[in-house]
């Protein structure tokens, strides 16, 4: 009788199921009307976070690095394209 599959922790954070390489995502993180005003009013500063930084925005908001860290990636693409446009 074949086992059914059991999902398994991987070290980024992602899951797979049994040994075959889909990923489930974890669901997009929701930011607080608040942490987005904090994001962005810190971006208008600087494009770009030094690790200490980094830890203490991500602390002082109540995220993981990880969401900041992708949260000011993603805000640099899209700066980026919007000026490419004019």
């Amino acid at each position: 009788v074949p086992e059914p599959e059991k999902p398994l922790a991987v070290p980024n954070g992602e899951l797979r199921l049994g040994g075959k390489g889909k990923k489930l995502r974890k669901p997009r993180t929701i930011y607080s009307s608040l942490q987005l005003q904090a994001l962005n009013q810190r971006f208008q500063q600087t494009q770009y976070l030094a690790l200490p930084e980094r830890a203490e925005l991500a602390a002082q908001l109540g995220l993981t690095q990880t969401q900041v860290k992708i949260w000011f990636q993603n805000k640099r693409s899209k700066y980026k394209k919007i000026m490419k446009q004019g």
